[in-house]
């Protein structure tokens, strides 16, 4: 099952870039050399939840959050990006803080841009851990410098079960 998952992904991630490739724009939306900043609202699920996930299961299990990104672009399809979030008021300001290698496909024409990341990072609160982690998600611009976006990552842990993580928020761009 999970393979099929995998060879899923990566079949939409070589039919996205196809895409991404026919339908350039001589003034692109997505650019080389930008910088982004992400303000961004997380829910967090664990292994239990994914494995049965639906809707009651998420609004029952799912733990809120808020955080805060930063996204470099060094060519319009190859990045690197770090957030830090926190799901907890009453303990650490900082429950996870993670980086990762974002590969997008941007469809300039739409203004539109699916990606695909993966890196890793550290957990602070409710357990200390390190993990890693992979997700997919989808931009949309409303202009050059200002977008909205969603995206979701699965965290895979050694020390306790793995867990998803959905974030929604807004992009703006330098």
């Amino acid at each position: 099952m999970k393979n099929n998952r995998y060879t899923l992904g990566i079949a939409g991630a070589l039919a996205l870039a196809t895409v991404a490739a026919t339908a350039q724009d001589s003034d692109p939306v997505f650019r080389a050399n930008e910088t982004q900043l992400d303000i961004f609202g997380t829910v967090s699920v664990g292994q239990e939840t994914l494995d049965n996930i639906s809707s009651n299961r998420v609004e029952d299990n799912g733990r809120l959050g808020l955080g805060l990104g930063v996204n470099h672009f060094f060519t319009r399809y190859l990045g690197l990006g770090a957030d830090a979030y926190t799901e907890n008021e009453n303990h650490s300001f900082v429950d996870n803080a993670s980086a990762n290698l974002i590969l997008r496909f941007p469809i300039d024409k739409l203004h539109l841009a699916p990606y695909i990341y993966g890196g890793g990072g550290y957990q602070f609160d409710p357990t200390e851990l390190k993990f890693a982690q992979a997700g997919a998600g989808l931009e949309l611009r409303f202009t050059k410098q200002f977008g909205i976006f969603v995206d979701a990552r699965y965290v895979f842990t050694d020390e306790v079960q793995d867990l998803g993580v959905g974030r929604a928020g807004i992009r703006i761009a330098f």
